[in-house]
């Protein structure tokens, strides 16, 4: 995690996207040992001394590489999520290909709020969760968030560094532009 100055995202007059981003870098921690995992996979392929047979050789070479490259991705997806929200949409992408990816277009969001303290434990861990009474979050550390209210009645909360500039400048789209102007 990182610090980051208030403001520091803030628009200025002249730009249209707005984009914040959080990091969790115990995340390595845990792709390194999906590495090792898939290292042991290998090794035990390559240099096997077992005399049991070949299929407890092949189950565990394949569960060690298995294990490893889902330990591996499934935590890299989540080392960080980057927000962007432009004129039209709001676009959350997660780990360093951006997958998942979710983009909301603006007409479907209702309002934002800031949560001063948004915690894995309340969403069951890290990564993109959804639980029936909360709603869909994506959480890669403890910290602040934004919490969209959808035109659907469902919530969207994701943690982002600077999560109040966030929910002012998505707040500011949702206001009609000119005087008489209709709602988004």
């Amino acid at each position: 995690m990182r610090d980051h100055r208030h403001g520091e995202n803030a628009p200025s007059p002249h730009t249209d996207v707005w984009t914040g981003r959080a990091t969790n870098r115990v995340q390595w921690l845990l792709a390194l040992a999906g590495a090792a995992c898939m290292a042991l996979g290998i090794e035990l392929a390559v240099d096997s001394a077992w005399t049991a047979g070949i299929a407890p050789l092949v189950m565990a070479v394949v569960g060690c590489i298995a294990a490893g490259l889902l330990v591996l991705f499934g935590t890299l997806a989540f080392v960080h999520v980057a927000l962007r929200v432009d004129e039209d949409h709001l676009e959350v992408r997660c780990g360093h290909i951006g997958v998942p990816r979710r983009r909301i277009p603006l007409t479907h969001v209702a309002g934002a709020t800031y949560l001063s303290h948004v915690t894995p434990r309340q969403w069951g861990g890290w990564g993109y969760r959804w639980r029936p009474e909360k709603g869909t979050a994506v959480v890669v550390r403890r910290g602040e968030g934004v919490e969209l209210e959808l035109s659907d009645g469902h919530t969207f909360t994701i943690t982002v560094d600077d999560a109040e500039a966030a929910v002012r400048v998505i707040e500011a789209r949702l206001r009609p532009t000119k005087p008489g102007a209709p709602a988004r």
